[in-house]
């Protein structure tokens, strides 16, 4: 039996989740999405795609601490990953802190040498992408 926001009452596996989480990104609703994919991230903690997808629905509802967090700890459980970096650069730009997202920012690009995508968001970030270069108040 469902219910009108289309939750079954019977436990939903982490899967179904992710799907429903990322089918709400489809559409839009970061914040709804963000939810659902909360619950995700308990029934299978440690899962990149969900972490992934949390932080980006983070993001874009403009829920900068919970994104970041998302794609730090999607870094743990795969260092590798371009989008990680580049996700938790842009996080880290919009918190005011322009010289770690410049760090994660050449990470995405030494992981993805040909994103324009990566190269483009460094370049936005300007000076402050240099270590030790802080924007004054």
């Amino acid at each position: 039996m469902s219910d009108p926001a289309g939750r079954n009452d019977e436990r939903e596996s982490a899967y179904e989740l992710l799907q429903r989480g990322l089918d709400l990104i489809r559409q839009r609703h970061w914040a709804q999405a963000a939810v659902v994919l909360e619950r995700a991230d308990v029934a299978e903690p440690d899962k990149g795609s969900i972490l992934e997808a949390l932080g980006r629905a983070c993001f874009n509802a403009g829920q900068l601490a919970p994104a970041s967090h998302a794609f730090e700890r999607l870094l743990e459980v795969d260092p590798s990953s371009g989008y990680g970096h580049f996700a938790l650069g842009q996080c880290l730009r919009r918190l005011g802190r322009p010289s770690e997202a410049g760090t994660h920012l050449r990470l995405a690009i030494a992981l993805d040498p040909g994103s324009a995508l990566y190269r483009d968001a460094l370049r936005r970030l300007g000076p402050w992408s240099v270590p030790g270069v802080e924007p004054e108040d």
